[in-house]
């Protein structure tokens, strides 16, 4: 339960600081916003300040700001109390370039926010690779599974990512230095089952017997682990500031590359979800983070607000990316898309944005048992 509620706060945080973006740039520009409401109706509160009404709905997935103009509407509705339309306050009728800076600024808040969480994570020591800092001294160096193959020996017997090695043997050898490469000349030599010493995020001793297999890499015996040694990484306020923008930047060309090898996948009639998770497999990875401590839930959340900026800025319909790309063609056309197809489009990309979204969660479902 526990789980579930901080989920459920970290994606209100993550949609309020996105849809934020969008409210702060509107605002900037003098275009009227009049409606900012987190979650989804029915609404359970809602008050108005100056022109704008602030609403909390009962659908907690989700987040709106409702901006005058935006769906491309020629034809406004007439101001309350009656009066004319200022159309300089539309959505519609202001500069495309203006009309892209508040589509972009969403993302642009995920993006600082997940460097932000980023930079203080390692204000306060974050786990980090001794091969990949840029400034001061990773401490405290230990073997750990950063990932696991699914249906490989080791994932058969349950380790998972995050899990720290403190010993191994087979047979009469036993690692006395335990690093990536000890670790897997051993299993790559080893003529009998490992025996394998773990901890895990409740730092209980744990030991497996994982007999290795050459069918996870060809020609060579291994049990399906990605290994690294990870040590705390902690940093003054100046070092934190820059080590955030060289990690940032790495994991959002990681999204990206990993998202294009997702989309090109999906032509394969054999796509693998496997690597895709849900709201139900995100939950679960905020579960096990949880257990790890603080710092593991900053980096998570951090992580989720940069996915959420990348995948908001794919050109596909009723994301920001598809919005975008409706500005880009009245720009280079110089004529406005009818508001009846911009809706239709979008309502279309909505479904489908819905079905995909719904396997994915059964699939979480189903890899729950």
């Amino acid at each position: 339960m526990i789980t579930i509620l901080l989920f459920i706060l970290i994606l209100a945080v993550l949609i309020l600081v996105h849809e934020a973006g969008h409210f702060f740039a509107a605002k900037m520009f003098g275009i009227k916003v009049e409606e900012f409401g987190l979650g989804f109706p029915p609404k359970i509160f809602a008050r108005k300040y100056g022109e704008t009404t602030y609403t909390l709905n009962a659908i907690p997935f989700g987040g709106f700001v409702k901006i005058m103009g935006e769906n491309g509407d020629i034809h406004l509705p007439p101001p309350e109390g009656g009066g004319v339309v200022d159309q300089s306050r539309s959505f519609a009728y202001a500069a495309k370039w203006k009309q892209a800076i508040v589509l972009v600024a969403g993302v642009t808040m995920n993006i600082i926010f997940g460097y932000l969480l980023i930079s203080l994570g390692f204000m306060i020591g974050l786990p980090a690779s001794s091969s990949t800092s840029a400034f001061g001294h990773v401490q405290n160096t230990q073997l750990v599974i950063t990932e696991v193959l699914p249906g490989s020996p080791a994932d058969g017997a349950g380790l998972i990512s995050g899990d720290v090695i403190i010993g191994a043997s087979a047979g009469q050898n036993v690692l006395h230095t335990i690093t990536p490469d000890t670790f897997s000349n051993l299993v790559a030599k080893s003529q009998s089952p490992i025996t394998i010493s773990y901890e895990g995020g409740n730092q209980v001793p744990k030991t497996v017997i994982i007999q290795p297999s050459d069918t996870v890499i060809a020609g060579r015996q291994a049990i399906g682990v990605s290994m690294d040694m990870i040590g705390i990484l902690k940093l003054s306020l100046p070092q934190a500031l820059l080590q955030g923008v060289i990690t940032t930047g790495n994991l959002l060309q990681g999204i990206v590359v990993g998202l294009w090898q997702f989309i090109t996948g999906l032509v394969h009639p054999a796509t693998d979800l496997s690597q895709v998770s849900g709201p139900i497999g995100i939950a679960k990875v905020v579960g096990q983070a949880r257990s790890f401590g603080l710092v593991y839930v900053l980096s998570i959340v951090a992580l989720i607000s940069l996915n959420l900026a990348v995948i908001n800025l794919i050109p596909f319909p009723a994301l920001d990316g598809g919005r975008l790309l409706f500005v880009a063609v009245e720009a280079v056309t110089r004529k406005k898309i009818h508001p009846k197809v911009s809706t239709w489009v979008n309502s279309i990309g909505f479904g489908i944005l819905i079905i995909l979204m719904v396997v994915i969660t059964a699939h979480d479902i189903f890899n729950l048992f």
